[in-house]
């Protein structure tokens, strides 16, 4: 039986009655167990309810019976004002764990006044991958102290991830494996396991490699388990799991754990030697950055970007993408402007012309994005290029006539002037092709020169169209109109 309880009314049994703070928690819990968004509100209502009444060991006590991730999400939903409160209230440790679930942005908040001790003990116990990411966002001084508190292998275990790139595989990978020969048997291999303390989290396969540590395959934990225990590792193991380059890219990365449905695989140098293993949690990470970059970089912010970060910083964020916005605006009204006559002559013309631009926008905007997403997924390439860019000049065409029939008949049947009727048409046509040639040409251009066309290309495509569509109907109708 599922019981349902409104936020308000876990608040109501929190701070009305004598309920204690685990029964809240508990409340909250089931009522929430699939709705994230609304366990959040409760949570952030009932947080602060209790703090207005200054009962703050009251507050630990409910923040802390939270988990990591359930903290990062109130502290990212707090306001900039009152989450330093929040952060004061976390236990020390829980601390690194919770720094590790937030974005980047609220991350550098929180670091920014901690002791120096604090933020070299929140590193404690945290996973050699988990560390590098960590690492890479403190100050230069506190990382110097951090590598100093660390053991020598653990340090160098560090140092191998920090080697390469945050955005590889290499920078991805955990150094915790569990390597096993294959000429033992599995016999041998279940007391080495009895023997260990714990495994690394998210075990689901045992590393086999050879005496100079180059990676020959995997054995799944559930053979294993399953097989006759005098059997040989090499004759029950699977070469089919391919190891991943430490250069990979992490979106390639997050394709092969896809393509293959994998939980870890391993991470090998040039040579084959084994460095470490990707689990799917890192996966999930770098699926979920991916997400927000190409929503966030539309609008020119970052992934990390704080939604209570204070009002100085957001507005400078923003400043320089609405100032090259502007520039592209004055650059479309400079095009308008040297169609004055036109404009004063047939009043028509002012009120039809932003509809030929908008629907430019749009049409260049679909392309613009299918193909943005088709690059990043690896399915654009040189051999299908020019495929895509007829395809698209098609569909846009296509559109452009059905489109152009309706907005001609509507001006019309509006202004009773065929003429305007089919001037907008023409300019529907021409601009929607245009439109589509650009959304499908600019991303490929701007990959080429380096730039991420998640970035700029809505930008230079809006400009395109909106230059286009202006100049093709102010044009066609200085020539026929008048």
């Amino acid at each position: 039986m599922r019981v349902n309880y409104s936020a308000a009314h876990c608040g109501v049994l929190d701070f009305r009655s004598n309920r204690s703070a685990a029964q809240f928690t508990v409340c909250c819990r089931i009522m929430s167990d699939n709705d994230p968004v609304e366990k959040t509100e409760s949570q952030l209502k009932a947080l602060s309810d209790v703090l207005e009444t200054g009962a703050m060991q009251h507050a630990r006590r409910m923040l802390n019976e939270l988990s990591p991730a359930e903290i990062a999400d109130l502290l990212e939903s707090t306001p900039y004002s009152e989450r330093n409160l929040l952060w004061d209230l976390v236990n020390h440790e829980k601390e690194g764990e919770v720094l590790l679930e937030v974005g980047d942005e609220v991350r550098a908040t929180l670091i920014r006044d901690m002791a120096l001790e604090d933020l070299v003990n929140a590193t404690e116990g945290m996973a050699v991958d988990d560390l590098a990411d960590f690492i890479q966002s403190l100050p230069d001084t506190v990382t110097g102290e951090v590598l100093t508190s660390l053991d020598t292998q653990r340090r160098k275990r560090l140092e191998a991830v920090l080697s390469y790139p945050e955005d590889s595989a290499g920078g991805l990978m955990n150094t915790d494996t569990i390597t096993v020969r294959s000429e033992v048997t599995l016999e041998v291999v279940l007391r080495y396991l009895q023997g260990l303390e714990e495994l690394p989290n998210n075990t689901d396969n045992l590393i086999v490699t050879t005496g100079d540590n180059r990676y020959i395959g995997v054995l799944p934990l559930t053979t294993l388990l399953t097989s006759d225990p005098h059997s040989y590792v090499a004759d029950v193991m699977s070469r089919d799991i391919e190891a991943i380059p430490a250069i990979t890219e992490d979106d390639s990365v997050a394709r092969i754990f896809e393509d293959n449905d994998l939980l870890s695989t391993p991470v090998v140098d040039e040579q084959m030697r084994l460095l470490g293993r990707i689990t799917i949690d890192d996966v999930v990470d770098v699926i979920r950055e991916e997400g927000d970059h190409s929503v966030m970089s539309m609008a020119g912010l970052t992934e990390d970007e704080d939604l209570f970060a204070p009002v100085l910083p957001s507005s400078r964020r923003r400043a320089l993408w609405l100032g090259l916005n502007l520039i592209t605006a004055f650059m479309a009204s400079w095009v308008v402007s040297n169609f004055e006559g036109t404009l004063e002559k047939v009043v028509a013309i002012a009120v039809l012309m932003n509809i030929v631009a908008s629907m430019g926008g749009i049409a260049g905007t679909q392309t613009l994005t299918l193909v943005t997403r088709g690059l990043a997924l690896g399915q654009v390439s040189r051999q299908n290029r020019k495929w895509l860019i007829s395809k698209e000049l098609i569909v846009g065409l296509f559109n452009g006539v059905i489109w152009a029939l309706v907005v001609g008949g509507i001006a019309f049947l509006w202004f009773k002037e065929a003429n305007i009727g089919m001037v907008i048409a023409a300019a529907m046509i021409i601009n929607l092709v245009v439109a589509a040639f650009s959304g499908a040409v600019i991303p490929l251009i701007l990959r080429k020169l380096g730039i991420d066309p998640a970035i700029a290309g809505s930008v230079v495509v809006t400009t395109v169209t909106d230059i286009v569509g202006l100049f093709v109907f102010l044009g066609l109708a200085t020539v026929f109109l008048l």
